[in-house]
């Protein structure tokens, strides 16, 4: 070769290093970008679904209070009246219990004990006056027989709790609580009759609740809270909140249209980010999530909003980038200079360096570089190696991010059990292996009885435990090479490979019967729940996905109509 072409085939392959250089840094820093706006909208997620917890804890803890209050014999000797001096004086003991209890929960603005009798009139009060408790008593008690939250809560069954829709106090003379906005919780007092005697009211003081909130979530995050309709509970700007109070509507789905769907019940929480969605969450990183709100209603929601400025997020990509483009302008400085003044000595490393970064570019693996050599094409050898390590590396972390999601959306993230997507993934291909080769199979479908009364007896957080038995133990019980998923609620699906007659499938389903059947102690509490199984078979009871699931469904309705009206149903046949 003459001494001008490997100066040209130097310098071209000093571009090719440059350019490859310069794409592979570019990728990075925009996956860095994207890595870091996932993670933002994950953590956003988390702290809204974090919050509603809170909000939860905040209402259970106050039903917890008021049915504690309840059960004070004072209580029961002021609405059975059992005499004037000895309700006088439990009156002044209940006004000291309602005291404490103001003192101990600074989120409560009253605590009211209001008798059935005189249209609703308060027989005994504390409120929070400037921070501190006052007691209203004699002909500054009121009658409140008007507000839904009394006769709603007296035409309750005794032991239960009602709870109001956070709105504006607008009672006058409620001190602390005038004007503000918050909620109530209350719990119906029986008298001695069985008649209705009287109800306990709790009033919750949203400000102070969300003020605790607020202070807990990380600097720069913004909270939004809007009910079931869109308005605005909780806003940044305290203007935009309650307009409904005022005669206009400000509503969630106005100020972020991306949410409607959460309203719409289309969708459970919602991410967005200005990256990803410029024209819907312009300059910022959203997440939105809808909470069923209020003790045995559960048509009524709120929707928890956080957002977060996009720059904010990406502040941490500026170093990287800085990193990336120093260093692929020192490595095109470096490129130039020894394609001009080593062209011939550095023909062969160069094709060595750009042959890697071409192979790197493509595949992400890295091959043996001269970096023992001691001149400048070592160092150019171990920079370019230094740098395959740190895009590795970010690539490593992507590629486990990429499979952390793609494992969240084919299991259900309580069970850790495959979800109703993978399970229907996994009986289409065994239809086609089957259709080839003839082989049978069964469908289960279980559904859980008496579910709904533990979880209304014991809350969710128990009830959620005994669905990760029940999934443990339905996975003891069935072959590992059989599939077990959760459809949903307290349902499951269970795919069993293999030829079954009546009998065998009989004998399995009571196997899994009494398994799910014996008694479990969750939260020191012993609970039992049962099971109605239906089944169908391939081919017998169905050529597709849709009819082997819909005939099991029907089985396993079959066998729970049986029960309800007394019967013991054998088996049906698909």
């Amino acid at each position: 070769m003459r001494s001008g072409l490997l100066v040209k085939l130097a310098l071209l392959l000093a571009v090719f290093g440059i350019l490859s250089s310069g794409l592979t840094g570019y990728y990075a820093f925009s996956a860095h970008r994207t890595m870091l706006v996932s993670a933002a909208q994950g953590d956003l997620l988390t702290a809204a679904r974090g919050v509603n917890r809170r909000l939860l804890q905040a209402e259970e803890e106050a039903a917890d209070d008021a049915m504690l209050l309840a059960r004070l014999v004072q209580v029961a000797q002021v609405i059975n009246g059992h005499g004037d001096r000895p309700a006088r004086q439990a009156r002044d003991e209940l006004a000291q219990a309602f005291a404490g209890m103001l003192a101990l929960h600074p989120e409560y603005l009253q605590v009211r004990l209001i008798g059935a009798a005189d249209n609703g009139l308060e027989l005994v009060r504390v409120d929070s006056a400037g921070g501190l408790t006052l007691r209203v008593d004699g002909q500054d008690l009121q009658e409140k027989g008007h507000f839904p939250y009394v006769f709603e809560t007296l035409a309750l069954p005794a032991g239960q709790i009602y709870q109001s829709a956070i709105g504006v106090n607008h009672e006058r003379g409620a001190h602390d609580a005038e004007g503000r906005p918050g909620l109530m919780v209350a719990t119906p007092l029986p008298r001695s009759d069985g008649q209705p005697g009287g109800l306990l009211v709790i009033n919750l003081d949203l400000e102070r609740l969300v003020g605790q909130l607020r202070a807990d979530l990380p600097k720069g995050y913004q909270l939004y809270i809007a009910n079931r309709w869109g308005d605005f509970l909780v806003h940044p700007d305290p203007a935009q909140t309650f307009g409904f109070e005022q005669g206009r509507r400000i509503l969630m789905q106005d100020s972020f249209a991306a949410t409607q769907p959460l309203f719409e019940r289309k969708l459970n929480n919602l991410a967005l980010s200005g990256l990803e969605q410029p024209q819907q969450a312009a300059g910022r990183v959203m997440a939105f999530v809808r909470q069923p709100v209020g003790q045995g209603n559960h048509d009524d929601f709120v929707v928890t909003g956080l957002v977060q400025p996009l720059d904010a997020v990406l502040e941490s990509a500026v170093p990287l980038g800085q990193r990336i483009i120093h260093m692929v302008l020192a490595f095109s400085i470096i490129a130039i200079l020894l394609a001009v003044v080593f062209a011939r000595a550095m023909l062969r490393p160069i094709n060595t360096l750009a042959q890697a970064a071409s192979s790197f570019s493509e595949t992400q693996l890295q091959q043996v570089l001269p970096v023992e050599r001691n001149d400048e094409i070592g160092v150019l050898a171990r920079n370019f190696e230094r740098m395959q390590r740190q895009i590795n590396s970010h690539m490593a972390s992507l590629y486990d991010n990429q499979r952390e999601l793609s494992y969240l959306a084919h299991h259900d993230s309580l069970t850790g059990l495959a979800n109703r997507s993978l399970f229907f993934q996994r009986l289409e291909q065994l239809l086609q292996l089957s259709q080839r080769n003839g082989a049978p199979f069964a469908v289960l479908f279980v559904d859980l009885d008496h579910f709904k009364e533990v979880n209304d007896l014991h809350g969710h957080a128990i009830g959620d435990q005994v669905l990760q038995i029940v999934a443990r133990r339905l996975l003891h019980t069935v072959r590992g090479s059989d599939m077990v998923a959760r459809m949903g609620g307290d349902e499951y699906l269970i795919l069993l490979q293999g030829n079954f007659s009546d009998d065998a499938l009989g004998e399995l389903i009571d196997k899994l019967r009494l398994s799910i059947s014996e008694a479990m102690t969750v939260a020191g509490q012993r609970l039992e729940v049962g099971a109605s199984i239906g089944y169908s078979l391939y081919p017998r009871d169905g050529s597709t996905a849709e009819q082997l699931v819909n005939e099991a469904d029907h089985a396993m309705y079959h066998v729970k109509s049986g029960r309800r009206g007394g019967k013991v149903n054998s088996l049906p046949c698909g």
